[in-house]
């Protein structure tokens, strides 16, 4: 795991202890990251389900100016906070450890998060409450913000208030990028 491009462009990343994250492959990241990078200059950006913070910190090199991680394993938590020191962005991140459904029920929506990576384990999106979680995120966003939400291709989000601006798929796996509807 590394870094693309950017500020900190091919600086390793430490990789998740255990088989507990689903890190992306540097050719699927460097194909979201070319879609990206026009809204990443100065962006707010959530990082669910961060794992080690591949895709957060890969937004802090592009330019983003505040990533918040969201991660809820102890070893995978452990290995974020250490990429994050070692490419010395503590001031420019946050790290919410613990369940995150529980930190959007009970905080304010922001309305200001440009993009919001949701890349949940697979199995999650079967057993989760997608509906009422993504109406939790979506009050987050920015007038014009986007959800990435990175899933299995047989799988989709069964809501009605996101509108599908663009999708990619990579094997088994489909990259959506959404918004709110107008």
């Amino acid at each position: 795991m590394r870094i693309i491009a950017g500020e900190f462009r091919g600086r390793k990343l430490l990789p998740p202890v255990v088989d507990v994250t689903r890190p992306i492959t540097d050719r699927v990241k460097q194909s979201l990251f070319d879609i990206l990078t026009p809204r990443l200059g100065g962006a707010v950006v959530y990082d669910c389900f961060a794992g080690t913070g591949s895709m957060g910190l890969e937004s802090l090199s592009r330019g983003a100016a505040h990533v918040t991680f969201f991660e809820k394993d102890a070893s995978a938590l452990k290995r974020l906070r250490q990429n994050i020191e070692a490419l010395g962005v503590q001031d420019r991140s946050e790290v919410v450890a613990g369940d995150l459904f529980k930190w959007f029920a009970h905080t304010e929506p922001r309305g200001s998060v440009d993009l919001l990576f949701f890349d949940p384990p697979y199995r999650f999106v079967h057993a989760a409450p997608l509906p009422e979680l993504m109406g939790q995120l979506t009050r987050h966003l920015a007038p014009a913000g986007i959800i990435i939400f990175r899933h299995e291709t047989k799988d989709q989000l069964p809501v009605d208030f996101l509108e599908l601006i663009d999708q990619r798929g990579y094997g088994g796996m489909i990259i959506e990028l959404l918004r709110a509807r107008r």
